[in-house]
C-alpha cells in the first residue's frame, strides 16, 4: 500500500436515491470502476424538502462514498448517469483527518483505472489486510 496519502486528498460523496437497486447499481458501478474505494449503503433516510415550490416528504437511501478529491468530477458524472433524480445530491466533503493506513487503501482502490486482475463481485464478509 502506499505511505504517502495525505488525510486532505481524501473525500465522501454523499448522495441519495429513492430504491435500494438505484442504490445498490450505484454503489457496485463506482467501485468497479474504481472511483471509490467503498460505497456504505445507508437505509431509509428521512427527507424534508422543498421541490418545484412544495416541501414534500421522502424515504431515501443515503450513500456515503468514500474517494480522492482528484474523482470528484468522474464520481460525479456517473452518479448524474445513473441517479433516477433530476437533480441528484452530490456533496464532496473533504477529510480534514484520516487513519494512514485507511487513508492508503483508499487511495489504492480509488485510482480510476479498473484492472483486469480485479474479481467479480462477490457478496459477503470482506477483510482488509
Amino acid at each position: 500500500m502506499k505511505t504517502d496519502t495525505r488525510a486532505s486528498d481524501l473525500l465522501a460523496v454523499l448522495t441519495s436515491v429513492s430504491t435500494e437497486k438505484q442504490a445498490l447499481d450505484i454503489a457496485h458501478a463506482l467501485v468497479q470502476r474504481r472511483l471509490a474505494a467503498c460505497v456504505n449503503v445507508l437505509p431509509v433516510a428521512r427527507s424534508i424538502f422543498r421541490w418545484k415550490g412544495r416541501v414534500q416528504q421522502d424515504s431515501e437511501f443515503l450513500l456515503l462514498i468514500k474517494t480522492l478529491d482528484v474523482n470528484f468530477e468522474a464520481v460525479r458524472t456517473a452518479i448524474k448517469e445513473l441517479n433516477a433524480y433530476e437533480l441528484p445530491e452530490i456533496v464532496g466533503i473533504p477529510a480534514s483527518k484520516a487513519d494512514a493506513a485507511f487513508a492508503a487503501w483508499v487511495t489504492d482502490s480509488s485510482t480510476g483505472v479498473p484492472s483486469d486482475d480485479d474479481e467479480d463481485d462477490e457478496a459477503g464478509e470482506a477483510t482488509i489486510d
